[in-house]
């Protein structure tokens, strides 16, 4: 908020001297301090306030907990989970700078569709509904697609199981427990299709876990892949999400 705040008042300052800002005027504001481009899905740190690229940031996180612009210790086991996407700041970066919204929607789509021909073979259901899925069944009457133009994830869905039985008797292993969904979509909404699926009760809730780790309701795919499953190095594609019925630990 800090940084969208100054961005504001140096927009009104050169309107106030009567000159047409240029971008320059505002590049120490929306560039990123890694790797010095403009900022792309600005990422901030709740400790200290700074602010990177999403990808930037993650990855600098791999090696370090420390913030890489003022050196303080974000978090001292997990410091992803101190991060917040600045949805504000992004949308003044993409007035600011012509062209740059279309150029990272058209690298993002080639970026993944070259990554899933390589990583997950043919492959039909580009056409899948809602949440992407490859099951015919699960597509609207108007044959609408409300995640086409997003980017792409494979999953497997996977009953979690005890000693070779399934952890309940109300949840079972799904037929076709491989989908393609959007990368946007959270677990919540993946809780919402095993229901769904599964005919579970409205009473039945569920937990979806990855490596072990309970996933929160609000994390979309693409977090849990960035953040879960891609820093173990002998995890391979596509992501697996396990699910159970819910544990109350109180």
């Amino acid at each position: 908020m800090e940084k969208v705040e100054m961005l504001r008042a140096l927009y009104w300052l050169t309107m106030a001297t009567q000159r047409t800002p240029l971008v320059k005027d505002f590049n120490y504001f929306i560039t990123c301090y890694l790797c010095r481009g403009y900022l792309i899905k600005p990422t901030t740190v709740t400790e200290c306030l700074h602010t990177f690229c999403k990808s930037c940031i993650i990855q600098h996180f791999e090696d370090s907990n420390d913030c890489p612009k003022c050196g303080i210790q974000v978090h001292e086991t997990n410091p992803l989970e101190m991060l917040r996407l600045d949805n504000t700041l992004e949308e003044i970066i993409f007035k600011l700078v012509p062209g740059l919204r279309d150029k990272e929607e058209q690298q993002e789509n080639d970026f993944w569709r070259k990554n899933k021909s390589k990583e997950n073979g043919q492959g039909d259901g580009l056409g899948s509904k809602r949440l992407g899925l490859s099951d015919d069944e699960d597509g609207d009457e108007d044959g609408q697609d409300y995640h086409r133009s997003d980017p792409q994830i494979a999953i497997c869905l996977d009953c979690l199981h005890n000693n070779g039985h399934a952890a309940d008797d109300t949840v079972k292993c799904l037929m076709k427990k491989f989908i393609r969904c959007s990368s946007r979509v959270t677990v919540g909404t993946i809780k919402k299709f095993l229901s769904l699926k599964l005919k579970l009760s409205s009473s039945c809730e569920l937990d979806v876990l990855c490596n072990g780790e309970i996933m929160g309701k609000d994390h979309t795919l693409e977090f849990i892949y960035m953040t879960r499953w891609r820093l173990h190095g002998d995890n391979t594609y596509p992501m697996v999400l396990e699910y159970r019925p819910r544990i109350d630990f109180g």
